[in-house]
């Protein structure tokens, strides 16, 4: 498998090959956004020639719980969806890094402008990821605050990986971008610190992990809770889940972002302010060592955060 030669696809209940995957102009979630997706990656360990799913059911509940925000009843359990995607990997033999796409979707043509009698249906296609990850730049990020604000619960919920509800974020990264910086932090509307462009955030004072709660209008993010699992149990380092004031960004010792594609990828400079001293933190670097770990198998006290996708090492665990 390379980035050039993706074969398949899951699509209108089976594995297709890639080029079968399509949808009609007059889809109502291409004319209005009426879909939901999930980001997951799936790590390859050459020495046990095993590809890891990570956290696959969390994914998969989020998935189905965004779903039913926009009335999508998909007619799977995550069990199934997960049976789905193994049965992909297996046939395209997967054996590098690779991101993992899957899309509920509204397959109504009809443009009516509701969510009544929507036709779900569920897609999912995979990206290899042969050189780390989407976001990474040596050194750290710049970010800068940015001037949007992030949507709010009552309008489109933040929560739940709903598509047309990225073109907020899209705006948020493009803008920052353009202005010159790597990133954006986003403030939600009370004016307290939501998370970055598409990336749960935390930052380090003191020696206390602070991180916004899943009720400041942020995704639930599954690497998120991981990471405040792992600071707690496994680092023995105090979390707080709180509102998050702007100016803390300014004073942080230690900064990073976190999720799927993010990972664990260090903040160290905020607009025109050093992070600390403007150089990974302590902390950072060895919370990012133990989520690698993790990820590709090679801690056993996490291995039921892992789903193994080739039968015969499963088998001889």
């Amino acid at each position: 498998m390379s980035e050039n030669n993706v074969r398949y696809a899951w699509f209108d209940g089976a594995v297709v090959p890639l080029e079968q995957a399509k949808i009609s102009v007059h889809n109502q979630a291409l004319q209005y956004g009426t879909s939901v997706f999930a980001g997951m990656r799936a790590y390859w360990n050459a020495e046990r020639e095993q590809l890891y799913l990570f956290r696959p059911f969390d994914h998969f509940e989020r998935l189905l719980q965004s779903a039913a925000l926009l009335r999508l009843d998909l007619n799977y359990t995550p069990a199934q969806l997960l049976q789905s995607l193994i049965e992909l990997l297996q046939a395209e033999g997967v054996d590098c890094n690779c991101y993992i796409r899957p899309l509920v979707y509204a397959a109504n043509e009809s443009l009516g402008v509701h969510l009544l009698d929507s036709r779900p249906e569920l897609a999912i296609t995979l990206m290899p990821l042969r050189d780390g990850g989407f976001v990474s730049k040596a050194g750290g990020m710049h970010v800068c605050i940015s001037a949007w604000r992030r949507v709010e619960d009552n309008a489109i919920p933040a929560r739940g990986k709903i598509a047309g509800s990225y073109v907020n974020s899209l705006m948020i990264r493009s803008d920052a971008m353009l202005a010159g910086y790597d990133d954006a932090i986003v403030l939600n509307n009370d004016g307290h610190i939501a998370e970055c462009s598409v990336a749960n955030l935390f930052l380090v004072r003191k020696g206390v992990a602070i991180t916004p709660p899943v009720t400041a209008d942020v995704l639930e993010g599954i690497v998120r809770r991981s990471l405040i699992h792992l600071l707690q149990e496994a680092l023995n380092v105090e979390v707080q889940e709180r509102p998050v004031d702007r100016t803390e960004a300014y004073l942080a010792d230690e900064m990073f972002m976190c999720g799927t594609g993010a990972e664990i990828t260090p903040i160290t400079r905020v607009e025109h302010r050093p992070v600390g001293d403007g150089e990974i933190g302590a902390l950072t670097s060895r919370l990012s060592q133990r989520f690698l770990d993790i990820v590709y198998g090679r801690d056993s006290r996490y291995m039921d955060w892992l789903e193994p996708v080739f039968a015969l090492q499963r088998a001889v665990g």
